[in-house]
């Protein structure tokens, strides 16, 4: 077995450091969402309105990169389970990032992560849901509405059910101002984040003119790579409960829009059809 002590010295030097890593982080979630939506969403020129349905092959190449997104998410949670459950190195890491975060991170910083957190809590999800499907049936953009709901849906019953297979404990050392019960990994708040802010852009892209679908989608990679921080620097969560939650979150997500997208292309062709 390779010795882990050197992993352990990388984790606490990191955990000494976390706040310039949590904005180094950042930066790079930001300019890979910046430089991904770039590529990935339909030329933003042209009138300010929301896209047509894509084209057969515009839409293959968006269900490709879903599909790496899927198997990417689904491996990485995988990698992190298996190390868990097999190896101690992943857990003593874990436990060394927290322990040498305690004295390094001021109070400041947080209060400010105290306050970020409530975006991921439960009830702020749920109340995100209600509010949005309610809208999309007022514009009567049913079928939206129904992909939103599965979405939230499915993500509120796969995290809790990882949670009771894994039974993971949480850090031992949470902070004075938020204590949060129940198992560890994967973390919810990262999970539901990345789903709820990402069917959000997604809206963004299908509802807002096309100035906005860049923007939306930058706007929700970062907050919900915050949130999920915000769950390690309050100490209720390990690096790697978060990493997973961010991993099944992003492979549910890629699911619910994949799925969206070809109920909506075999409904413009069944359309077609009875046209012709």
């Amino acid at each position: 077995m390779t010795d882990p002590s050197w992993l352990l010295d990388a984790a606490t030097f990191t955990g000494r450091h976390a706040v310039p890593l949590y904005f180094a982080l950042l930066a790079l979630v930001l300019g890979t969402a910046w430089l991904g939506s770039r590529w990935l969403l339909p030329d933003r020129g042209g009138p300010a309105a929301a896209p047509e349905p894509l084209a057969p092959a515009a839409l293959l190449i968006r269900l490709a990169a879903g599909f790496l997104f899927i198997v990417g998410g689904a491996m990485l949670f995988a990698e992190i389970a298996e190390e868990l459950h097999t190896e101690r190195t992943l857990g003593l890491m874990d436990e060394a990032f927290i322990t040498a975060m305690i004295d390094h991170v001021p109070d400041v910083v947080v209060h400010a992560f105290y306050l970020l957190t409530f975006l991921g809590n439960r009830d702020t999800l749920i109340a995100i849901a209600i509010v949005v499907t309610l809208g999309l049936l007022w514009r009567k953009r049913r079928g939206l509405a129904l992909g939103w709901l599965l979405a939230m849906i499915g993500n509120a019953l796969l995290n809790p059910t990882l949670k009771q297979v894994f039974e993971r404990a949480r850090p031992v050392h949470p902070t004075h101002w938020l204590t949060e019960e129940g198992f560890s990994f994967p973390s919810g708040h990262s999970s539901g984040t990345v789903v709820v802010l990402g069917m959000l852009a997604y809206l963004a892209v299908r509802l807002l003119p096309r100035r906005w679908h860049v923007p939306a989608w930058v706007a929700a990679a970062g907050l919900a790579f915050s949130v999920g921080a915000s769950r390690v620097f309050l100490r209720v969560h390990f690096p790697s409960d978060v990493l997973a939650g961010f991993a099944s979150g992003a492979a549910w997500l890629a699911v619910a829009i994949a799925s969206v997208e070809l109920a909506r292309w075999s409904h413009r062709r069944r359309r077609a059809a009875r046209s012709g």
